[in-house]
């Protein structure tokens, strides 16, 4: 294994996105069940009545039964709506209606907040590819949610939503990477 974080990075990155390319539709039918009742499990046991959280792509955890169970229940959820200048705008996607951001994400379509929005929520939920138990992330590589955590003076707590199989005993770490504050897995809620 090369000794160059970025190096080693990249090639964990990979491996992770075939591994979630070649899940089972029935394995991941029964990850979002679990994950739908563990963001559940987490918002109740924080009290949150505000967050944020991504529109998941079709390899990634789905987050969507959760956000409509939030959104049902009369919590606020705000969005990230990715920006040239590699800032994370933010809306609560009222149009009700999703496009492909600037990386084939999806976003909703809603009136932007801002780059501040963030400030106002109780709990965040981010993307990983794989956490560690010190509560490293590796992310996909673009660095918007570690610009956007590394900016905040007094930031809530944030969790990670990632498989099983993606909550490892080790991930690289560079300066700019931002640690989270637990772990979200369809089985589990893990804290650091």
């Amino acid at each position: 294994m090369p000794d160059d974080p970025t190096v080693v990075k990249r090639i964990l990155r990979a491996e992770l996105r075939e591994r979630r390319q070649n899940m089972p539709a029935h394995e991941r039918e029964l990850a979002t069940e679990g994950f739908t009742a563990r963001l559940q499990e987490l918002v109740g046991s924080t009290g949150a009545r505000s967050f944020s959280c991504y529109l998941s792509m079709p390899a990634e955890p789905n987050t969507r039964p959760f956000v409509n169970w939030a959104e049902a229940n009369g919590l606020r959820v705000l969005f990230p709506v990715t920006r040239e200048d590699g800032l994370l705008d933010w809306t609560v996607g009222e149009e009700e209606t999703e496009v492909a951001g600037l990386h084939g994400m999806p976003e909703p379509e809603g009136e932007l907040l801002g780059p501040m929005a963030i400030n106002d929520v109780d709990l965040i939920l981010v993307p990983a590819a794989a956490v560690d138990a010190t509560g490293t992330r590796l992310g996909w590589g673009r660095g918007y949610f570690d610009k956007t955590l590394g900016s905040m003076g007094k930031c809530p707590p944030v969790y990670a939503i990632v498989f099983d199989g993606e909550f490892v005993e080790e991930v690289p770490r560079e300066v700019h990477d931002q640690p989270v504050d637990g772990v979200v897995t369809p089985t589990r809620i893990v804290a650091f």
